[in-house]
């Protein structure tokens, strides 16, 4: 049985920062961040592929940042100079094979 455990979501102000993290009992070369907001679709806001080839979703791009550790079983998502709308619960996936993994998701919040 796959788990994912995501950590650091929390109430933030805008300008500020969080790292969020997911650690695995699995390892995997592809692991992602993905958010929901209230109301709107899942959507990608980062990825990690393979040898370390990382991509964003525009809205994020020179703000947050993808980062796993050697073994391949924990994801980090830092994130910097944070508005209200990157609101959102933020889940983290892993692929084993063809399978997509989901974390529970972690609540992130920025406001005044």
């Amino acid at each position: 049985q796959v788990q994912l455990a995501e950590s650091g979501g929390g109430l933030v102000q805008p300008g500020g920062s969080l790292r969020l993290s997911c650690a695995a009992s699995i390892s995997s070369s592809t692991m992602a961040w993905y958010r929901q907001a209230p109301g709107k679709q899942r959507e990608l806001v980062a990825s990690i592929i393979g040898g370390g080839i990382t991509n964003y979703a525009d809205s994020v791009k020179g703000r947050f940042n993808i980062s796993r550790n050697k073994a391949y079983t924990t994801v980090y998502l830092q994130m910097n100079s944070l508005q209200p709308e990157d609101t959102a619960v933020y889940y983290c996936m892993m692929k084993v094979g063809t399978v997509q993994k989901w974390g529970q998701g972690t609540q992130v919040t920025v406001s005044s």
